[in-house]
């Protein structure tokens, strides 16, 4: 249950009887139920009086007098106070919390799973890196945003589609052809020197060009490239598509659908998309201004096909045939959208780089163009993730020439931590990542809290099962029906309550597609999990597992549980590993 959503419900109920006629459901809709800024204040507040007081044609502080007898009286609330202007804060009772909480180890790590997407077909794309090497740390980021975000709105009800397009058409693929078959040239025995700039000089590409050896040995070495460019750039993209899907097995993530460029250039795809421009009659023939600030030595006026994008937000009209008579990378783009809206998803979300962002404009304004108002469409942009150890700045790898290859960060620190941390900051806000910092056994690495936390859980279980033959080895539903009105310490229902926020976090970040937020979420669980724990320390009253008293053992365990139970949840979307125990 989200019990934010449950009493909503309930005080628009009570808004409705309190009105003489039906109120307007934008109306209803603006009245929220939420955690009050200071919790000394109450278990829930709600904005009910402040919303109906244009309504209902009284001052809010009236409203809220006759509310809040009438809130009191519902189920599960134990007290309602009015501040301020009209400000109502509710309690709840102890009974429903507890309640609240069998609820959760009943439900397991299934708690928090929402009905709110509705089934609704959504499609995130997210890593599309150029096929042209490995997977480096600068796709880490987005390919952990996107893949939690994945997670997150599958966890809220939405029916996911996980895509990569593969952009194995354009200039960088034939340098990558070329590159290989320079590679192949030295397989073969030949000084081939320094790699000429513009090509790609890592060692990866020596595997690829030794495998076209032993295929078609030295035929290729000195033909025209009219007779090897296109099999090479078909074979390297191969390869580096095979590498860069281990790459990305490695920390945890698969693509249901592998969308090429290619296709649609080969299947006149981009031309059927221009043609329903066309027809829509948003493209036409035209000449654009010169770009702002300095203009271009090679500038010149010339008549171009442009789509009319600022009819849909855009700066200005985008061009769609370059002048030597092919399309436009943003042409190529808009077909592929097209072919996602035409597969039935009615949100795209895009996963880009920072240095990405001025191509949003343009691509909302052709979704929108293309998909009207049935069609949602984001792009988060992911800011670069600077790589430190011990506060140094890491150098470049060797393998990949130029840059740290994903596989290299995964190998030394694993897939868990790397997960974890890419999603410690918001996505358009810069990371660093120091080697060091994460593999510390302190509450400054979140990794390690959060994890802690969830083992802590289990040591707790496994020690009560010890000291007590009936706990050994407990199911989490078993301790549903645990004397739970034991649990009276301040420090108890605060961590209850936290609990059952859950379920309104997952529902929130999934609305906003912030995956972060489950991040700092477990964070703050873990934190108030392990302050009660560490009462126990001065205090062995206070202690989770009590030799002399076995109810209140199996009371506190069950909240032991729950905890743990959240943070796997939690950690599930996240694509972390929940552990039982530290090694």
């Amino acid at each position: 249950m989200n019990i934010f959503h449950h009493f909503a419900r309930k005080i628009r109920q009570l808004a409705q009887e309190s009105a003489d006629e039906p109120l307007p459901e934008p109306l209803l809709t603006a009245i929220k139920a939420e955690p009050p800024r200071d919790p000394a204040h109450g278990d829930i507040a709600t904005n009910a009086a402040m919303v109906l007081t244009r309504a209902l044609r009284r001052p809010p502080r009236a409203i809220a007098d006759e509310l809040a007898p009438r809130l009191g009286a519902l189920e599960g609330v134990a007290e309602v106070a009015v501040a301020g202007p009209g400000f109502i804060n509710i309690r709840l009772a102890d009974d429903f919390l507890h309640a609240r909480l069998a609820e959760i180890l009943t439900t397991g790590t299934d708690y928090g799973r929402s009905a709110m997407g509705g089934g609704e077909r959504v499609n995130v794309e997210y890593v599309s890196a150029n096929p042209t090497g490995p997977m480096h740390v600068g796709h880490v980021r987005g390919a952990v945003v996107g893949d939690a975000l994945a997670n997150l709105l599958e966890k809220a009800g939405y029916a996911v589609t996980r895509e990569y397009y593969i952009n194995d058409a354009g200039a960088q693929v034939e340098t990558l052809a070329r590159s290989v078959h320079l590679r192949y040239r030295e397989a073969l025995g030949e000084d081939i020197g320094a790699i000429p700039e513009g090509l790609y000089p890592g060692d990866y590409l020596k595997p690829v060009a030794h495998a076209l050896v032993e295929r078609y040995g030295d035929r290729f070495q000195n033909a025209p490239e009219s007779e090897w460019l296109a099999l090479f750039k078909r074979y390297a993209v191969e390869r580096m598509m095979e590498m860069i899907r281990d790459d990305l097995a490695a920390l945890g993530i698969t693509h249901e659908v592998f969308f090429s460029e290619r296709s649609l250039h080969d299947s006149g795809a981009i031309a059927a998309a221009i043609a329903e421009l066309e027809r829509r009659n948003l493209v036409y023939r035209g000449v654009l201004e010169p770009p702002k600030g300095k203009k271009p030595d090679d500038w010149e006026p010339r008549e171009q096909l442009l789509f009319r994008a600022t009819a849909f937000g855009d700066d200005v009209d985008r061009p769609l045939v370059k002048s030597d008579g092919s399309y436009t990378y943003f042409a190529a783009d808009i077909a592929y959208h097209w072919d996602k809206i035409q597969r039935g998803f009615s949100q795209l979300i895009d996963i880009w780089g920072a240095d990405h962002g001025g191509y949003v404009k343009r691509m909302r304004a052709a979704i929108r163009a293309l998909g009207g108002e049935q069609v949602r469409f984001d792009a988060l942009l992911c800011q670069m993730v600077r790589l430190f150890r011990a506060g140094q700045p890491v150098k470049m790898s060797k393998r990949a020439g130029t840059f740290v290859t994903l596989r290299e960060v995964v190998d030394e620190v694993g897939r868990d931590v790397v997960r974890f941390m890419m999603l410690t900051r918001k996505n358009d806000a810069q990371l660093d990542f120091d080697f060091e910092k994460v593999k510390e056994q302190t509450r400054d690495n979140p990794v390690f809290y959060v994890q802690y936390a969830h083992a802590r859980s289990h040591s707790a279980r496994r020690k009560a099962g010890e000291l007590f033959p009936a706990l050994q080895n407990i199911e989490p539903a078993s301790l549903a029906d645990a004397p739970l009105d034991l649990l009276t310490r301040p420090g108890e229902r605060q961590l209850i309550l936290q609990l059952l926020a859950w379920p309104r976090v997952v529902e929130a970040a999934a609305q906003a597609h912030e995956p972060h937020r489950i991040a700092f979420y477990l964070y703050d669980l873990a934190a108030a999990f392990h302050a009660l724990w560490n009462l126990g320390n001065d205090d062995p009253a206070a202690r989770f597992v009590l030799p002399e008293n076995e109810r209140l053992t199996r009371a506190r365990l069950a909240l032991v549980t729950a905890v743990g139970t959240v943070i796997a949840s939690g950690l599930q979307v996240l694509g972390v590993t929940p552990l039982a125990e530290m090694r």
